[in-house]
């Protein structure tokens, strides 16, 4: 059985001077992202697009928010990002429009290949569909897909995509209903 090339994997250089600037910038900008009061929603998105995402109209995104990397973030209109939910998108997070991440929750598009010794990085994209909410407190694995319109109920782990209008509870999340919208009422 061979052992891991620690060496390997922390050797030669991983970003460019760009990329190095552009991390430099967003950790300068994170700070007023955090300072800003939270109704300041507009404020944050635009802190959000001068670091390079993509940000819908009439998008909350809470200050206690974390995200690692604008510029791999994409939020359709009407979407909102809870307090301390924390987009940790080394690849491209996509969230659709009227979706809701949940305060304390955890998108996480990176991992490892633990089969190369050096284990490089590896960053499946996460997509969230639009309508889709994503309860406090869950973990949603790289290249996870959630449906249009899904639920993923509260504190569940979701390593493998959720069809559209279901309902995910558990560790590992498990599809267990479909999500019905009652007829609104006047």
């Amino acid at each position: 059985m061979s052992q891991l090339d620690i060496q390997g994997n922390r050797s030669g250089r991983h970003h460019s001077s760009s990329y190095i600037f552009k991390r430099a910038r967003w950790e300068i900008s994170r700070i007023l992202f955090r300072l800003t009061p939270t109704p300041l929603f507009e404020l944050r998105s635009t802190i959000l697009r001068m670091n390079g995402a993509q940000i819908g109209k009439d998008v909350h995104i809470h200050p206690g928010a974390i995200i690692s990397y604008p510029w791999n973030l994409q939020i359709g209109d009407e979407s909102s990002i809870g307090e301390r939910a924390f987009i940790d998108n080394h690849g491209d997070v996509t969230i659709g429009q009227r979706a809701t991440i949940s305060q304390c929750s955890h998108l996480c598009s990176g991992t490892h290949d633990y089969t190369d010794p050096t284990m490089p990085l590896l960053m499946p994209p996460i997509n969230i569909g639009d309508d889709a909410w994503v309860c406090a407190g869950c973990f949603i694995g790289p290249g996870v897909n959630i449906g249009t319109g899904a639920v993923i109920g509260a504190r569940s782990i979701v390593v493998k995509n959720v069809a559209p209008w279901m309902v995910a509870v558990g560790h590992p999340a498990k599809e267990i209903k479909r999500r019905e919208l009652k007829e609104k009422t006047t």
